[in-house]
This record gives C-alpha cells, structure tokens and sequence, in this order.
C-alpha cells in the first residue's frame, strides 16, 4: 500500500541514520526508552492518524466551522479524532513519566506529530495549541495556576489558545489595546478585542484557557508595557469543578481560503465588565514570557507546512507513476502506449523539486526538535547553552523557509496533476489552500527576516552563527571523503563564504545605525540564509546516504540513490543561485526602499 502521509523509509533514515535518536537513550531522562518504544509510538501516530485525522480531512474543509447562537459548531468528526490523540498519550508525549506523559525526546514527538499535521492540519491544531498554552503556565504560572488550569489541560480536559492579534494592530503587538485593570481580590478585570484566534471557541473541551496579552493602566509605551494574562472561558472554582461563564464573548468566525477546519476567532473580552484574568509572570514581562509560547508554534508551524508538502508530493508521485498519457520525444509513433507521465523529464524535475524542498525541510525540522532536546538534556551548562544559541537563530528558518518552499512543492504538485490538480476531486489544492496559511500565522516572511537579520545573527556576539558556519565546515571536511560530492560541497562551501562577507557588511552597517537600508531586502537574506542551511542538510544526508550505500544493503539502493539525487539537486540547481540574492543584498540596492507611495 502506497503511504500518504509521510515516507516511513525517509523518517527512519533521519532519525536513526542521520539524527542518532538512539543516542538519546543513553541521557538519562530518557533512558527507560529504546528504538522499539520509539517505533511503537511512531506506529500508533501512524495509525491514529490514518484512521481518525484523514478520513475527515476533505470534509473539514467542505464543511467549516458554523457560528450559531454565540457558539462555534464543527463537524461530529472532530472530537472522535482528537479524543483518540488525547487517549493515546500525544497531548504529554514529552513531558514526564511523573506527570502523566511518555517522557519522549521532543524529536521523537515532532515525528509522532508529523503524521496528525500531513493527515489533517485542521483538526490537529486544536491539541498543539493546547500544548504550547500549557508549557506556558508550566515554566511562568504560580503554583495555584497550575493546579487550576494546567493539570486539567495536562488531562485534556482544558484547552488552551493564545490571544495577541487585535484588528487595528496586526502585527504590531507594540500597539494593542486591550487593558487589564486590577481587582480588589487579585485577580484583574479585561476589556479589548482579539481576532485570528485559532481554537478560541469549540466544543471539544470543558474549558478553554487563553493566553491573552494586554496591558496595565501603568504600563510604558511599546513592546516594555505588555502583560500576559490566564483568560478561561469559564472560571473554575476552588474545587476544580467550573463556575460561571467568563465575560468572553465570541464575536465571530473568519472564513478562510484553507485550514477551515479550524475555528479562526473573533473574541470580546469584558464586553459586561467582568471578565476575570490572572496575571502570569511579572508586570510588563508578558511578551518574553508568551515568545515562548511563539516560538513552539513558530517551529511548528515550520513542520505543518513541511508536511503539508510532503503530503501533495506523494500524492503527486503516486499519481504520476499511475497516470499513463504522452510518449517520449523520441516516440512519436502513435500505435505505441502511452507511458505513465513519471517517465517525462519535466515531470521528474517537478518531483525532484519538490523532493529537495520537502525532505530536506522535513530534516531541518526535526534536527531543531533534537536542537531542543539538546537544550534540557545535554550534560553541561555550556553545552545547553550552545545548543539554545544555535536553536534560536534557526528558529526563524525553521517557520519561513518551508512555509515558502513547501508551499511551492504544493503548487508543482497541482501543475503534475494538470487540470485534475486543480479540482476539488483531487486533495493536491486543498494541501496548496491550506498550507498558504504558514507564510502568514506566527510572523509573516518580512518580520521572521527582520529578526533573523536584525536581531538574532549578532545576538550573544553572534554565537549562533559562529557554530552554524562551524558546523557547516565540519560536514564539508566530512563530505570530503567521498569524491562523489566534491560536486555537491563546492557550491556551497562558495556560497557560505560569500554569505558571511555579506552578513559582515550588513551588520557592520547596522551597527554604524544604517538600520533601513541594512534591512530594506531582509527577505532576500532569509532566502539566501535559509537555502544554506538547508543546503547543508542535504549535504548531511548525501554523506549518510553514501554510507548507507557501501553498507551494501539491496533493498535501500534505490533509496539512497534518491537521496543523492535530491541532494545533487538542490545543491546544484538551487544553490548557485542565490549569489544574484546576494550580488542585490551586497549593492544595497534601494529599488524597494525608494519606492514611492505616489508612484504605484
């Protein structure tokens, strides 16, 4: 049976051939596990996802959300699947034995999850919301908190959402306008609107907890002034049980062009003047706090567009291998059958892109999933700390670049498909629809290249880019061993060379407080950027392919063939051309900047 959500043979070279998830068990939070208990999650995920999430996917979108009487109304589908998620143990599959979870390494629970985002992105991001509001009061709420809204989450009883997009600021989380005034009894008293948000009304849970942001009546101007607050839906008693309902009132549903399947919200906060907060962490801390919560979504917003992907290119690859239509250039003759359109050369370039681009996203994912562990696991603090440094500077990566080039596998995926591509008939433009989203939810492209290039390469004294070029360098004098990929290595060794005299040059500007030109084409950076890295981990994988071709096992040759194909593919078709990005970055040229309003 052909597999459709993600190769099962691609997912075990990753993580046992080029991530070494074995070696995790040799740390000693997750020692109790082996290679068996993580096959035998990754099977159940496979298997839950196949048998509750696809099954409903295209009804999902066919059949979105209803706003009736003040509530959100989905399909009867939806609850079924998610309560299996629930029952399974995928809601705590990284956190620990002692509280109630599978202790699993976070790689390990991003591949688990990776079936649940290519079988049915919508329905998925219900339980992941809840995941990252949960890990937020867990690391910021006081311990009564926890006890009210965290263990029932941790249950699945509560869900959870964060609120941050206000309809006059987008974006601009420095402009918001919802308060939080302060009660006689400690608590404090809401009022604004929020929209886009994902999860904030359903009937999947008892509760739902939002993470809301706002700001006290003494709070400074700007991004320093903004607090971060526990909003249920309905307040809890001391006991646990629910009390009355909160003064949150669902204004709305937004109609989007895909993930409908998810409820998009608008939300009135203290409308009658009584809806209740609790303020987590400290005063005008809350937007450090709640990054936290962003930057889980950011990465896994990054790994839903991958699989997104990767779900449209087997469609396509099976489909191409089925379809029979055409002859090749040099057989014409019309009494000849026609040959199944993989056979075409352009249908082979349109697979091979969207191979490069899907696997070796998919890889960059999981690598920050193990980047993460390395972060709480690792032996020493300095080490911790590195990992952390190398992780954040990739985090904007790891949401951009495959919410742009996954997006673009999806777009070949309809072109191999042809005019059938783009009926509803076929799913191939409902993945496109939905996976249009991730360019834009948990900062769009522009604002990801304006923290990569503005903020997060010199932060720590540019610590994370010192390690990032020295690992790069470290598996270039590895690739050296098979002369096979000196064709591979070159290119990009070229391009990381000139990469860091451009960045050299930028920051050196943005340090001289040449802040809008050094910033004007921050997207072609990330681009550049972002196809380094993921160069670099094609590369990774060409040498473990290589290894795994003089390991002489027949039956994975034509595996590993293929993983140097996509290999030699990106690393020569893909990479070279990102010097004219940077021939563009190094003039600092003004076509963009010096556009004026007047002139459109």
């Amino acid at each position: 049976m052909s597999e459709t959500l993600l190769s099962s043979r691609n997912l075990a070279f990753e993580l046992y051939e080029v991530l070494d998830a074995e070696g995790l068990t040799q740390r000693e939070r997750f020692a109790e596990h082996t290679r068996e208990t993580f096959d035998a999650a990754i099977g159940t995920a496979r298997s839950i996802a196949e048998k509750y999430f696809a099954p409903h996917n295209r009804k999902n979108d066919e059949n979105e959300p209803r706003y009736e009487d003040g509530k959100a109304i989905l399909i009867p589908e939806v609850k079924p699947a998610v309560d299996a998620f629930l029952e399974a143990g995928f809601l705590n599959a990284a956190r620990s034995f002692e509280a109630g979870g599978m202790q699993l390494p976070t790689l390990l629970s991003q591949a688990c999850f990776a079936h649940f985002q290519s079988a049915n992105a919508a329905s998925t991001s219900y339980p992941f919301l809840t995941m990252g509001a949960a890990n937020l009061i867990e690391s910021f709420g006081t311990e009564e908190q926890k006890q009210r809204f965290l263990q029932p989450m941790i249950d699945g009883r509560f869900f959870g959402t964060m609120a941050l997009t206000e309809p006059h600021a987008g974006s601009s989380l420095s402009d918001i306008r919802t308060r939080a005034e302060p009660a006689a009894d400690g608590t404090y008293r809401l009022k604004g609107n929020k929209i886009f948000i994902s999860g904030g009304d359903h009937p999947l849970s008892e509760n739902i907890v939002h993470m809301v942001l706002a700001k006290l009546p003494d709070a400074p101007a700007g991004v320093k002034g903004i607090s971060l607050f526990i909003v249920p839906k309905f307040l809890v008693n001391d006991d646990g049980s629910l009390g009355e309902r909160n003064d949150v009132l669902l204004a709305g549903l937004f109609h989007k062009m895909g993930w409908r399947g998810t409820t998009s919200t608008a939300l009135n906060f203290g409308d009658n003047g009584n809806c209740v907060g609790y303020l987590v962490g400290k005063p005008h801390q809350g937007l450090s706090c709640m990054f936290q919560m962003m930057n889980e979504a950011r990465i896994g917003v990054g790994m839903g567009a991958v699989m997104l992907g990767y779900a449209g290119y087997l469609y396509s690859l099976e489909y191409a291998r089925e379809r029979p239509q055409g002859r090749l250039p040099d057989s014409k003759d019309p009494s000849t059958a026609p040959v199944s359109i993989i056979q075409h050369a352009d249908i082979k370039r349109m697979l091979l892109t969207q191979k490069a681009y899907v696997e070796g996203a998919f890889d960059l994912g999981l690598y920050a999933a193990r980047l993460f562990d390395d972060t709480t696991t690792l032996p020493t603090d300095d080490e911790r700390k590195q990992a952390h440094e190398l992780l954040d500077l990739l985090t904007p990566i790891v949401k951009s670049w495959p919410s742009e080039f996954c997006l673009k596998a999806n777009e070949l995926a309809i072109q191999i498909l042809g005019g059938h591509g783009y009926t509803r008939e076929y799913p191939v433009e409902q993945y496109y629809r939905d996976n249009r989203l991730n360019p834009i939810h948990e900062g769009t492209h522009g604002i990801q290249s304006l923290d990569l290039l503005g903020r997060k390469l010199a932060q720590n004294g540019g610590a994370g880019l010192k390690q990032l070029i020295r690992l790069i360098a470290e598996t270039g004098a590895r690739a050296q061993q098979y002369p096979s990929l000196t064709a591979l290595r070159e290119p990009l060794e070229q391009l990381v060379n000139r990469l860091q005299s451009v960045t050299l040059g930028l920051l050196t500007d943005l340090a001289q407080g040449k802040v809008n030109s050094s910033l004007a084409n921050s997207a072609l950076y990330l681009k550049v950027f972002g196809h380094t890295v993921i160069g670099w981990r094609w590369l990774e994988q060409a040498i473990r392919a290589e290894a795994g071709l003089a390991g002489g096992n027949a039956a994975d040759v034509a595996f590993y063939k293929g993983k140097l194909q996509a290999a030699r593919y990106f690393l020569t078709w893909e990479v070279p051309g990102c010097h004219h990005e940077l021939a563009i970055l190094e003039a600092r040229d003004d076509t963009c900047l010096g556009m004026q309003d007047a002139w459109f």
